[in-house]
């Protein structure tokens, strides 16, 4: 690691460390409860805290931006290889990959589909991470509360595709930034941890579904875990409840 890049790594965790507050974990879940029973949602006062602020770490805003970009993209190649046009696709692809910088950011089972050995299975996993996505770009400011806090439907998949496309090169997209902070992503996280257990007990025990969708909680969470999580590779990632 050279010296600038030493000095900004520095820079960035100082910069992360302003930004949380002294919010406890047990004022994190209160808050969390009380929205969920605004929301006439059932939850489980028993279910621990996440982590505290001072426990995790934030990972750097061009990693989540070009992770973003590059799920995106792989996406999309999921998409085309499930209607038996994969390789039309990739070489379409290849070009977006390298306009936005982004050729090393697929995870395995991502480069597995770029490599041709994919299930339908996988494809299906893949295409999943449109929910993924868009919890990066709430982390990153770019989409609002009332687009995802409540996740009773699906996120807007063509919006998602709009806002990246439409960008001619990496730094057009990263303008667009306005990346919340630890504290911010932290509430939302505690708050996905507990609509995943309800759908989760829902599931398991035969109960009546509640008005959120189950596999979009998991998939929005999957995403907000990674935020703070020291995995690269957001499938190997526990989600339990």
């Amino acid at each position: 690691m050279g010296l600038f890049d030493f000095i900004k790594k520095l820079r960035s965790k100082s910069a992360n460390n302003d930004q949380r507050g002294c919010k406890s974990a047990e004022q994190r879940k209160r808050e969390s409860i009380e929205f969920l029973k605004e929301q006439g949602i059932e939850y489980l006062e028993s279910l621990p805290f996440i982590e505290d602020a001072s426990e995790v770490e934030l990972k750097d805003v061009d990693v989540i931006c070009k992770k973003a970009i590059s799920t995106l993209l792989i996406i999309q190649v999921a998409h085309d290889a499930l209607n038996n046009e994969f390789e039309k696709s990739k070489s379409y692809f290849t070009e977006e990959f390298q306009r936005f910088g982004v050729e090393d950011y697929l995870n395995k089972e991502e480069k597995e589909l770029w490599n041709g050995t994919y299930t339908k299975q996988s494809l299906c996993n893949i295409t999943w991470k449109y929910e993924t996505l868009w919890a990066l770009l709430w982390a990153l400011g770019i989409i609002g509360d009332d687009e995802f806090k409540v996740p009773v439907d699906v996120m807007d998949y063509m919006k998602a595709i709009r806002i990246i496309r439409e960008c001619k090169d990496y730094d057009e997209f990263k303008a667009k930034v306005n990346m919340r902070g630890i504290e911010e992503i932290l509430d939302m996280l505690d708050l996905f941890y507990r609509y995943h257990w309800t759908t989760e007990d829902a599931r398991l025990n035969l109960k009546k579904l509640p008005k959120i969708n189950g596999e979009v909680v998991a998939e929005r969470r999957r995403g907000l875990e990674w935020l703070v999580s020291e995995e690269e590779d957001w499938n190997d990632i526990s989600l339990d409840t």
